[in-house]
């Protein structure tokens, strides 16, 4: 992975990881069913790439086409464009296309979210970028989405390899003071104030060693063996878990169920949330203060395990950074 800012052999895996993702998925409870509630069931994401790909010219595959694995498949940031040519410069059907994968790529809730957000962000989703890795319907296949605040994938395989496809960024800027402690207008800080509700909830000594002293860089999402900051989930207490599950339901709510499902049963199998720390920041990486109008509301926090990194910075405006694979 470089940071800058339904094959045979397959299905069988995908069918034993997606039932261990059902126990996983029970486990946090009610929260996550009710944000897809009257969506369609969707391996689409990948069905409709590949309608967009067929459609595409000469020229176009040249621009936006690329073998299984080239080194643009593992790159990812929260400001870049993978190819050349903009959404806008599609012919309108193809642009249609491209609006139902991202909105099979999400949940009802979340597609709304990206909506807003690509277009306070940018201007609108004809401003971001698409590639295709592979060939649809091919082992290996994998579509991917950038731009302003954006790396999203969508590559069919459930179980088969890491989850969401690779490493993904979400955030967003919103149009009012992305300065003030409160993040007004912003789509994803409600994130945030869950995560926060777990601090609160810690007695003094576990808040001691929640509460780190500086962040790791916010694209700093390679997995480690151990090492990681801050309070182990496995050790609060019964309640306090359930405010954890509870984060993770938040944080994984935009997407479609299959990967939100996927994420966790690759949770589930490196060891579950039990062995995962939360930290929360005093500053940034660039040692500035991380609790905006010092309202005791931790702008930057971090839950990190074996094979799982979810890092949210939201000092100034929010940036996530997400990296989740079986190890």
């Amino acid at each position: 992975m470089t940071t800058e800012r339904d094959c045979e052999d397959c299905r069988d895996s995908r069918r034993s990881f997606l039932t261990a993702s059902a126990a996983s998925i029970a486990a946090l409870g009610s929260a996550l069913p009710s944000v897809w509630a009257g969506v369609e069931s969707k391996v689409a994401a990948e069905s409709v790439a590949g309608d967009l790909f067929q459609s595409l010219s000469n020229d176009q595959k040249k621009a936006l086409c690329f073998p299984v694995d080239h080194a643009l498949r593992k790159k990812v940031s929260a400001n870049w464009n993978i190819t050349e040519p903009s959404i806008e410069s599609m012919q309108p059907k193809q642009q249609e296309l491209v609006e139902r994968i991202l909105k099979s790529m999400s949940s009802a809730e979340g597609y709304e979210k990206f909506k807003a957000q690509m277009e306070e962000d940018a201007g609108g989703l004809g401003h971001y970028h698409v590639a295709f890795f592979g060939k649809p319907g091919e082992k290996g296949f994998e579509f991917v989405m950038t731009g302003r605040h954006m790396t999203m994938r969508a590559d069919g395989n459930f179980g088969a390899g890491p989850a969401f496809g690779g490493p993904m960024v979400y955030g967003h800027q919103a149009e009012t003071d992305p300065e003030k402690p409160d993040h007004p207008g912003n789509v994803f800080w409600y994130q945030a104030k869950r995560a926060n509700e777990v601090f609160k909830a810690l007695d003094p000594n576990q808040r001691k060693e929640a509460l780190c002293k500086k962040a790791p860089g916010e694209s700093s999402i390679q997995h480690r063996k151990d090492g990681y900051q801050g309070l182990l989930v496995g050790s609060m207490s019964a309640d306090q878990q359930k405010l954890v599950k509870q984060v993770m339901a938040d944080v994984l709510s935009p997407y479609r169920k299959e990967d939100a499902d996927e994420a966790l049963a690759v949770i589930t199998a490196n060891g579950g949330l039990e062995k995962t720390k939360l930290a929360f920041y005093q500053t940034d990486e660039a040692g500035k203060n991380a609790d905006l109008g010092n309202d005791g509301i931790w702008d930057i926090w971090r839950l990190e395990g074996p094979g799982f990194v979810w890092h949210f910075r939201g000092a100034p405006h929010v940036h996530v950074w997400v990296n989740i694979a079986r190890v």
